[in-house]
């Protein structure tokens, strides 16, 4: 704090710069500031918070961590109501709502175009700029109360910015989980042996009315706002367009991808487009809302007892595909859980193409009634995982026989068990070979120790020569062992030994997510090892020091507690330990992090191959230069690097006038010398 500056004057220019930065990277998605230099900026206003309790608002951004668990969630009463919306399913129908609507008002108005975001409706008041409440949608006149779980979704703005605030304001809006989220989300669930959610809607639910908040602010969640139910104050909003346009003006969060239509062809171009652009989005879409643009329009037409008359929901049809089931297998992951996996005839589906997808247990697996040789329909659960729909049963062979999960585990023949409470069996051998190799498969994996030439097949031959039973026995192999193995010989032997030898230095963030503690992936590693630095530290550390580490809450801090907790995991240490792995991770000093931030803010898109660098340096080289590297190119992306063979990321970025780097462009821009 700078001399002379009052810590209620500190605090106030602290949670403005944040407010600040959250909008940016949030709302707007372009962040000025690294996550480092963020993450400090938290900390100093925590630690005057904490200094002057007294001094702390229910605005400040340190009040997004929920309380302890509610009992039950409270019910909330809309003032006004929220009214479905009629559907239409084709263009006829599409049709027969616009003469409706012309009819009423003389002509067709202007018709705002806006994409149907698949999550839970809410509603939000604020009152003087400062969020009061928020309430699930329920039946449209009841509610319930989720104020402190909405608070923990960092796109939502505790306080409104702008000089000229009304005095109420009553919006509604779409809690919904992008789908990078929810992968990590059923990732994680996976790890832990729960089961999956079937769809990123039902996550964001579930999500959102759970009666702990604090584990609601783990999952990530975001937002988009799409109406305006009240305005208390001068200068109020007269159409649906300018509405959304101040919203965004107040750092409330509302969906980009919109278009004010001038006519029917315009309407149904935006829909034509969006249906197949939606793939490329991060949430999840069903469909497009029209809305009559001018309010004094939507009075005049009015609203049947469910629905408004100025309003409709465009469905996409479903993406759906047909194909037949070859085989039904049952995997063992690393946590001795058996899922059963049904594997398709190959079948193109939203883009892809589609060879198999799980059951999630035997109670999915038994209600659908999935037998080989069945023809069934696939789709993809919010564009992301493939998922048996249904069986035609018509198709049916004649031969076709139920499934039966085994009693014993497929692998090592241990009889399999079920945990009270559970749905999934498990296989409970500590020593199961399927564990043992799914464990070794992530170990070596890129994004953990990264040990190039251990492939499955190779690993498979390792434990079936008995020449490893664990990680840690991965260090004690060496080049005469290897060499007489089927397809390796005396160089691929050295190569490997090589490689293995070099991962003792991959540092602490890459050997956490290489460990596979439950719900610690590569993100949680990373701020895991910036934090305690060393392993002795982590494993010693309470549930209230890791709980304190920024993104990490009580639920993943149980995990790593309970990993550290167990006896053959400690064993795995010490053995890892002795082996020569290093366990720190190598401080960088705050001056030298900042002046190594040329990319703070930059979002980045790779593709091709880079005639320098494996997509994994050049991705570590943008992140230690402040920058991100996203999977997809958008409005947002700053660049995209372009190698040889580069993609249709490449022809996207063109037609989307973003600017293209080669490798070159990219160093000069980490040594500060391109604008």
């Amino acid at each position: 704090m700078t001399r002379g500056t009052s810590p209620a004057t500190r605090l106030q220019e602290l949670r403005d710069e944040i407010r600040h930065h959250d909008r940016l990277y949030y709302t707007e998605g372009k962040p000025e500031v690294t996550d480092a230099q963020y993450d400090a900026l938290m900390r100093e206003l925590k630690a005057i918070e904490a200094e002057h309790p007294e001094l702390v608002t229910p605005d400040s951004p340190t009040q997004r961590v929920g309380g302890a668990p509610v009992s039950e969630l409270p019910s909330v009463r809309h003032e006004v109501p929220l009214l479905s919306l009629d559907n239409a399913y084709d263009e006829t129908e599409l049709d027969a709502w616009a003469t409706r609507v012309s009819d009423r008002l003389g002509t067709l108005p202007e018709i705002v175009c806006e994409l149907k975001i698949d999550g839970l409706s809410v509603a939000l008041v604020y009152e003087d700029g400062q969020l009061t409440r928020a309430a699930t949608r329920g039946d449209g006149t009841t509610g319930e109360d989720v104020t402190p779980n909405v608070k923990t979704i960092r796109a939502v703005p505790l306080r409104l910015t702008g000089k000229e605030l009304p005095a109420l304001l009553e919006i509604r809006g779409e809690v919904y989980f992008p789908k990078g989220s929810f992968r990590a989300l059923n990732a994680a669930r996976e790890d832990a042996g729960l089961p999956l959610f079937a769809n990123p809607r039902n996550a964001a639910a579930g999500s959102l009315r759970l009666l702990d908040a604090r584990i609601t602010g783990e999952r990530r969640l975001a937002a988009f706002f799409y109406a305006l139910a009240r305005w208390d104050g001068p200068d109020a909003p007269l159409t649906q367009w300018e509405a959304m346009e101040r919203l965004h003006a107040l750092g409330i969060p509302v969906q980009q991808h919109r278009r004010l239509a001038k006519d029917l062809d315009e309407v149904k171009g935006f829909l034509r487009d969006w249906q197949h652009q939606r793939h490329e989005l991060d949430f999840e879409t069903d469909g497009v809302v029209l809305k009559v643009n001018a309010f004094p329009a939507q009075r005049r037409l009015g609203e049947t007892a469910k629905a408004p008359r100025w309003a409709l929901a465009y469905k996409f049809p479903a993406e759906e595909a047909l194909t037949r089931v070859l085989a039904i297998n049952v995997q063992v992951g690393r946590t001795g859980v058996l899922t059963p996996v049904a594997e398709f005839e190959p079948v193109l589906l939203a883009g892809t193409t589609v060879r198999r997808a799980t059951l999630h247990n035997y109670e999915d697996l038994s209600k659908k009634d999935v037998r080989v040789g069945d023809t069934v329909a696939v789709e993809k659960a919010g564009d992301v995982i493939p998922k048996v729909t249904r069986v035609l049963a018509e198709k049916r062979p004649s031969d076709a026989q139920p499934f039966q999960m085994p009693a014993a585990c497929p692998v090592c023949g241990a009889p399999v068990s079920k945990v009270e409470g559970e749905v999934a069996l498990r296989c409970p051998n500590p020593a199961c070979p399927a564990k043992t190799v799914e464990a070794l498969r992530h170990f070596v994996s890129r994004r953990a120790m990264d040990i190039e030439g251990l492939g499955e097949e190779r690993l498979d031959q390792l434990l079936t020569a008995g020449l490893v039973s664990d990680v840690a026995s991965l260090y004690a192999l060496s080049a005469p062992q290897l060499s007489p193995l089927p397809r390796w010989g005396e160089k691929s032997a050295v190569n490997v030994i090589a490689q293995i030898e070099r991962s003792k230095d991959a540092g602490l963030a890459r050997f956490l997510n290489a460990l596979g503690i439950r719900q610690v992936g590569e993100k949680t590693a990373k701020l895991l090892a910036r934090r305690f630095r060393e392993m002795e530290a982590l494993a010693s550390a309470t549930e209230e020091e890791l709980t304190a580490v920024p993104e990490i809450g009580p639920e993943t801090a149980r995990g790593i507690l309970e990993w550290f907790a167990a006896p053959a995991n400690r064993d795995l240490l010490a053995k890892l330990r002795t082996a020569g792995i290093r366990m720190t991770e190598a401080a960088v000093p705050l001056s030298s992090r900042e002046n190594a931030s040329p990319l703070a803010g930059m979002t980045f898109v790779l593709t091709g191959t880079l005639p320098r660098r494996t997509r994994d340096e050049a991705t570590a080289a943008v992140e230690m230069a402040g920058g991100k590297v996203s999977g997809s190119v958008s409005r947002k992306t700053s660049a995209v690097i372009a190698g040889e063979e580069a993609g249709s990321k490449l022809d996207k970025a063109r037609q989307m006038g973003v600017p293209v780097w080669t490798e070159d462009d990219l160093d000069r821009a980490l040594a500060g010398g391109r604008e």
